[in-house]
């Protein structure tokens, strides 16, 4: 069996805002960007890998969440945890101030962490985790 992960999902509650984050200050770039019932998915990928995707989308759209559930992801994503994506650079140091110069909010600054990754964190205007470690 040969796997490779195509693409993940990441709840947006304003789109542009979200398409600034990754495009902008990540420096993704857009593959797609469909509209559709007044909502917005637009898939967003780093430059060179093709196969690897996120797909932001509308907060609380899966089909069959009731209201409650649906309040529940939103205090979630307001607190920062509903969802999360480990993202990883060479440069983490140089990442990080990259992004922090954006304005991004800044969870953690690099830092060693016990369990031998080093690694920062940021939140997307969604609220979303986004983590950064380094890789070698």
């Amino acid at each position: 069996m040969n796997l490779s992960i195509h693409s993940t999902f990441l709840p947006h509650t304003d789109a542009e805002a979200s398409l600034a984050f990754y495009r902008d200050t990540l420096g993704f770039e857009v593959r797609n960007d469909v509209a559709y019932g007044g909502k917005r998915w637009i898939t967003v990928g780093p430059a060179g890998q093709p196969g690897t995707s996120i797909v932001l989308t509308p907060a609380g759209i899966t089909p069959g969440l009731t209201d409650d559930e649906r309040r529940t992801i939103a205090e979630m994503m307001a607190k920062g945890t509903y969802a999360m994506i480990i993202l990883a650079s060479k440069d983490l140091d140089g990442t990080f101030e990259r992004i922090q110069a954006t304005g991004a909010e800044v969870i953690q600054e690099p830092t060693m962490q016990p369990y031998g990754v080093r690694d920062c964190a940021f939140r997307d205007p969604a609220g979303n985790h986004v983590r950064i470690n380094e890789v070698r």
